[in-house]
């Protein structure tokens, strides 16, 4: 290092961010030579504000920095605590005149001061020199290194939950799933006895018979009824021809019956009767005693709730009607059966409905034509008029028919409708041909009189080739 006159050292300025400034002391021989140098301290000053100065005296050596104490949990920032107890100072060396001090700095807000280390031993003084102005403040020095730091102080404790939020509208129900499927039908209770049969005497008869009063000599019924002698019985064709009598004698093993006839209702010959009790049927046997109920099964979907409409047969053909071939005169395809085709006066009600079933066999020549109506006694209720049928041989027909009551009355008042399909199926091609009609009679139709009713056929030429019958026939009422 050179040797500098103490003019020419420079100055550290206060107050100046990371300024540097080295405190010296120096001998000087007589020829003013700088001879011996010694460094007391070295600083640096960070960028906060200096505090205020005390007044300067030469600080000894720094001590050994405390341990720093364990920080306690961050809080609001107090005010500075109280600065722990100085080290003792070294002797000062002589003090040169002070120069002029530089504006203080703000202060920083300070942390709690640690306690100061003991201070270390002053160095030797130099020959104090004639004290010249003091300079300006140097910036402070570097800082020791900080102590570890403390451990943290524990967690608060957590605040109390808010209120909770009233609860939100319930939402709307789902719809309702399906019934479940029925459980498994519990065991049957043991059957109990049976009771008595009761007397039967329903039968049918194919004795050909004349309605007329008095004896109607032998005819044949079923066996093993429930007739005795002088019991009211009802011979019935229909219910337009009918006989009621007493019985005279009745043979249960071989079914001969002899009645003596009061009371008569139409007149003619008939091979096809019903026979049955005139008064009401004979009561019940008792009744064994019930079983134990199994358990029920889980209920499975409701049934459609009654009253519901009154539905069965009417009549059922029971064998084939004749064979219409080579004629053009109208002809029924009905033959004889079991129940009735007759509806009695002001039997009808408004919406009753019925349907009737045909089924036969049928051969056309070529070029032909076939006429289908539908009667009650000579009133017309549905015709197909000429309908072409041709070149067809042993084919299967089928014809179905369907009426509704819509008003009731006399002639002009009373209302039916009537629908048909008439189709047949061609071998020779496995066609199906047909024609459907339909019609409204609200002009001759009477429901205040006896309805028998009656289908016909009529072939448009007496061909050899044409013929038809029916081989089934059934009546219901369907509503």
């Amino acid at each position: 290092m050179p040797n500098l006159p103490i003019s020419q050292l420079p100055l550290a300025v206060s107050g100046q961010p990371e300024s540097w400034m080295a405190i010296v002391n120096y001998d000087v021989d007589p020829s003013g030579i700088t001879n011996k140098i010694y460094f007391s301290s070295l600083t640096e000053q960070f960028s906060g504000s200096s505090g205020t100065n005390g007044t300067s005296g030469t600080d000894g050596s720094s001590g050994t920095n405390g341990t720093s104490g364990t920080n306690g949990s961050s809080g609001i920032s107090g005010t500075s605590g109280t600065n722990g107890t100085s080290g003792t100072d070294g002797s000062s060396g002589t003090n040169g005149t002070s120069g002029t001090n530089g504006s203080s700095g703000t202060n920083g807000t300070s942390g709690t001061d640690g306690s100061s280390g003991i201070s270390g031993t002053s160095g030797t003084d130099g020959t104090s020199g004639t004290n010249g102005t003091s300079g300006t403040d140097g910036s402070s020095g570097i800082s020791g290194t900080d102590g570890t730091s403390g451990t943290n102080g524990t967690s608060g404790t957590d605040g109390s939950s808010g209120i909770s939020g009233t609860s939100g509208s319930s939402g709307t129900s789902g719809s309702s799933g399906s019934s479940g499927t029925s459980g498994s039908s519990g065991t049957n209770g043991t059957s109990g006895s049976s009771g008595f049969s009761g007397d039967l005497y329903r039968t049918t008869s194919s004795t050909l018979l004349a309605i007329q009063t008095g004896s109607t000599n032998t005819f044949v019924v079923g066996t093993n009824l429930g007739y005795s002698v002088a019991q009211d019985v009802i011979i019935a064709f229909d219910l337009s021809n009918h006989m009621i009598g007493m019985v005279v004698s009745y043979n249960p093993s071989n079914g001969d019956m002899v009645v003596n006839v009061d009371n008569i209702t139409g007149s003619g010959s008939y091979s096809a009767w019903t026979v049955n009790l005139e008064g009401a049927a004979g009561g019940d046997g008792s009744s064994g005693t019930s079983g134990t109920n199994g358990t029920s099964g889980s209920s499975g979907t409701s049934a459609p709730t009654p009253p519901f409409a009154l539905v069965y047969g009417l009549f059922a053909q029971t064998a084939n009607s004749t064979i219409v071939s080579g004629t053009t005169t109208e002809t029924t395809l009905i033959n004889g059966g079991v129940g009735t085709l007759s509806v009695p006066a002001n039997g009808f009600a408004v919406g009753d409905s019925f349907r009737a079933d045909f089924g036969g066999v049928v051969n056309a020549a070529n070029n032909q034509t076939i006429q289908i109506r539908v009667k009650t006694g000579s009133v017309i209720l549905l015709d197909s008029g000429p309908q072409s049928i041709t070149n067809i041989t042993n084919n299967v027909w089928t014809l179905s028919i369907n009426f509704t009551i819509r008003t009731l009355g006399g002639p002009g008042v009373a209302s039916i409708v009537s629908l048909g399909a008439f189709n047949y199926n061609k071998t020779v091609n496995g066609v199906t041909e047909g024609f459907a009609f339909n019609t409204v009679n609200n002009t001759t139709f009477d429901t205040t009189v006896n309805n028998t009713l009656d289908v016909t056929v009529q072939w448009g030429s007496t061909a050899a080739g044409n013929n038809i019958f029916s081989d089934i026939f059934v009546l219901n009422k369907i509503y």
